[in-house]
């Protein structure tokens, strides 16, 4: 086995463990929070978290484009172009922590305005925001070397630390938010936290990347010497702000159209839909710097093979988010909250759509990353147009419905059609016509199984008649595996990408390929 395949299924090996771990937590730790802290604080640590997104957006994408700048000299063990690319990352990142800073302070002068009718008062709204701006400029000034780690296919070397770090500091506040019910505790803690994690991962890395060496003064000087860095990070600011204004506004969304309450009731069904996606993210993370890897290679079959491996894992894992949640996410909410939390089933079609469209569009992202193309700014435009304008049109009169059709109508064309052939044509070098009589068999599959799965919804679950974890978990037992185990045969038979995944174990080639002849 080679060492970018172990590494890769290290990457997942640790990350799905931690991921296992984070997730009963967030589950059993949301419910103590909202009961001792109250749903207007918890809403609001939504809409705080979600003005931090946007003030993150000064990181331009610079993390993004020093990670393809470091996949060849890592590859070729350049130590000294090494130091060199991560000197300039360390200043960057050092002045977008004070434009952060600066920003954030600016932005709280407005909070008056925008929380006048709070309950909590605005000294905890000041609190909480400045624990969060805190740890965020400590991420850029004191964390920006687990880039270089992470561009050495050691992503779980990054997961072990902040995630062990991360279930240690929500272990903390459950205590304390029993034992005190304190908001300003509450968040004190994380920023503690965060300063912890800062520190025991630096010491890691010096001493095992001990020729490891960056000034910030050499870092500004170095600057010119890599012009592409700043003209692939002007492509991946674009990027990363239709991301920010798509992906993190749902919650300032929700709150300017049905209220901060109304937010904590979304908020319960997508923090739901990003710990699954966080799972998948586990998957493409422990493979980014391996897939970059391949492509810094140029050995072009090979590549193709990969993507196609990648993408049945992708649709595999999909399946199994989509049709779960579809299935459970109803029953589970009111088992985990109570039946007045519930939103209704429209919402949660719209929201797994989305669900769909983002974890399908993966592996194109991935490679279009890995060849380092940006440069398609008009159609990151083009797509925040069209979300900002259905949502503004639809929302008032659908509220959530209204902004979940905005984020479907924006990235169903761009996400679905042009990037495809973006990839293709100028990554991959390849007609489009193979990208989609390869995707045919997926979509054809999946939309079989959906529809499979849609009916047992409609026929066997109703989740107010599901009171119980344990009728939760026997339904779940006596549907799900036998319907995930159905749609990976017919993924195995229908599509080579599958074929070529299992074909890594040849105990499990053996024993399925009897199956399909």
């Amino acid at each position: 086995m080679s060492q970018r395949v172990s590494r890769s299924i290290k990457n997942m090996q640790v990350g799905m463990f931690f991921y296992l771990l984070s997730l009963l937590l967030a589950f059993f730790s949301r419910g103590i929070f909202l009961r001792q802290l109250g749903a207007e604080f918890m809403g609001l640590t939504g809409v705080l978290m979600n003005i931090m997104s946007y003030l993150n957006v000064a990181e331009l994408g610079i993390g993004t484009s020093i990670t393809f700048f470091l996949y060849k000299p890592l590859q070729q063990h350049d130590r000294e172009k090494v130091c060199e690319v991560m000197s300039v990352l360390a200043w960057l990142y050092r002045c977008i922590g004070l434009v952060i800073a600066v920003g954030g302070v600016v932005v709280s002068l407005f909070f008056p305005f925008f929380f006048s009718e709070l309950h909590a008062g605005l000294p905890l709204v000041y609190f909480a925001f400045y624990s969060y701006l805190l740890t965020a400029v400590a991420g850029y000034v004191l964390n920006y070397r687990q880039l270089l780690v992470s561009a050495n296919q050691q992503q779980y070397v990054v997961n072990g630390y902040f995630q062990t770090i991360a279930i240690v500091q929500s272990l903390v506040q459950i205590v304390l938010a029993v034992v005190w019910a304190n908001p300003y505790v509450w968040s004190a803690v994380g920023l503690l936290f965060t300063l912890i994690g800062c520190w025991v991962f630096n010491r890691r890395i010096s001493r095992e990347y001990p020729w490891l060496k960056t000034s910030l003064r050499h870092g500004r000087r170095q600057l010119h010497i890599y012009p592409e860095i700043l003209r692939k990070t002007r492509q991946v600011f674009v990027q990363k702000l239709k991301d920010l204004i798509l992906y993190r506004s749902d919650d300032l969304l929700v709150a300017a159209f049905g209220g901060v309450v109304l937010s904590a009731f979304y908020y319960n069904y997508t923090m739901l839909v990003n710990k699954l996606n966080f799972m998948v993210n586990i998957v493409s993370d422990g493979m980014n710097a391996g897939v970059g890897n391949l492509v810094a290679e140029g050995n072009r079959r090979n590549t193709l093979k990969v993507f196609w491996e990648l993408t049945a894992l992708r649709f595999l894992i999909t399946g199994v988010v989509v049709f779960g949640f579809l299935l459970f996410i109803q029953p589970f909410v009111g088992c985990w909250l109570g039946p007045e939390w519930l939103l209704s089933d429209v919402i949660v079609y719209l929201l797994l759509a989305h669900v769909f469209i983002m974890l399908s569009r993966g592996v194109v992202e991935m490679y279009i990353s890995a060849c380092g193309l940006f440069q398609d700014v008009w159609a990151a435009w083009t797509e925040l147009a069209v979300n900002l304008g259905v949502t503004l049109a639809l929302a008032p009169q659908l509220g959530i419905a209204g902004i979940l059709i905005g984020k479907l109508s924006s990235v169903v064309v761009i996400a679905m059609l042009w990037k495809p052939l973006f990839l293709f044509r100028h990554g991959l070098h390849e007609p489009v016509g193979h990208y989609w009589r390869g995707m045919a068999p997926y979509y054809l599959v999946f939309a079989l199984f959906l529809g499979i799965s849609l009916a047992l919804k409609l026929w066997l679950i109703d989740p107010m008649a599901i009171t119980s974890w344990l009728q939760l978990l026997t339904m779940g037992a006596a549907l799900l595996p036998p319907l995930l185990l159905a749609y990976f045969l017919t993924l195995f038979i229908a599509t080579r990408g599958m074929r070529y995944f299992v074909a890594r174990s040849p105990r499990a080639w053996r024993w399925l390929s009897r199956i399909r002849s």
